[in-house]
């Protein structure tokens, strides 16, 4: 039996490059985006089922979460990798946006983890909760602004708090913190910041959205097995010191 995988923000540029790494190690993977049409165009392909969901709701995520139970039985990996960043700077973050970073990027996953925790428990095998954090919870030279720092950081804790909480259980818990990663989101930056962002990588470029997915790959497989608790930072070494 195929192992049931849920990715959250499955639509979006690194979405879809999880879900293609995640189909093509054989894993069923149910996408959970507010994006229909970019869900039915990923549902052409075998082993993957879209089901439109706005994440910001806890209730549409119990809804799609008690649907993935009637239809695939319970949940292996979750990947919640749904987030966005609004550039807002401080002290002048509207109550409105601060509420929606921290409601897409941390309370989305918060609801996904209560709801795939129970569907978890009693499956066979290690099961991996993966989040789909950012080097902005621990960077200060960069752009990120704080709200979205936050949103991140909250992340963070959850993955450490879950780790240890079902490490009995064979439950799995990660972060993935990358640094500049070429998906839609560029698109909210201004040029000059893009161009200054990128500069610093040590190599010269932002990293693919599928070296990330590489990662979520090699967690979900059985040399992910025994990490738990970890926050992994990719950013090609910029911020040794």
């Amino acid at each position: 039996m195929k192992k049931i995988a849920v990715v959250t923000g499955a639509a979006g540029g690194m979405g879809r490059a999880i879900t293609t790494r995640l189909m093509a190690d054989g894993l069923h993977v149910v996408g959970l985006d507010i994006d229909q049409a970019g869900l039915a165009e990923m549902a052409k392909a075998d082993g993957f089922t879209g089901m439109v969901t706005d994440l910001t709701d806890a209730g549409a995520i119990g809804a799609a979460f008690d649907r993935i139970a009637e239809d695939h039985g319970g949940v292996d990996v979750l990947v919640n990798n749904a987030g966005t960043c609004f550039m807002s700077e401080f002290p002048d973050i509207p109550a409105e946006e601060f509420d929606r970073q921290m409601s897409i990027n941390f309370s989305s996953a918060f609801h996904c983890c209560q709801a795939a925790v129970k569907q978890m428990l009693g499956r066979e095998g290690v099961r991996k909760i993966i989040n789909i954090s950012s080097n902005g919870a621990y960077n200060f030279d960069v752009f990120d602004p704080p709200h979205y720092r936050a949103s991140k950081a909250a992340l963070d804790n959850l993955t450490k708090d879950l780790a240890r909480r079902y490490a009995q259980d064979l439950i799995t818990a990660n972060s993935i913190a990358p640094a500049m990663t070429e998906t839609p989101l560029f698109g909210v930056l201004s040029e000059d910041v893009l161009k200054k962002a990128i500069s610093m990588m040590p190599h010269g470029r932002a990293m693919k959205a599928s070296e990330i997915a590489e990662w979520v790959g090699f967690l979900v497989s059985p040399a992910g097995d025994i990490s738990s608790g970890n926050v992994i930072i990719l950013n090609q070494g910029r911020d040794v010191r």
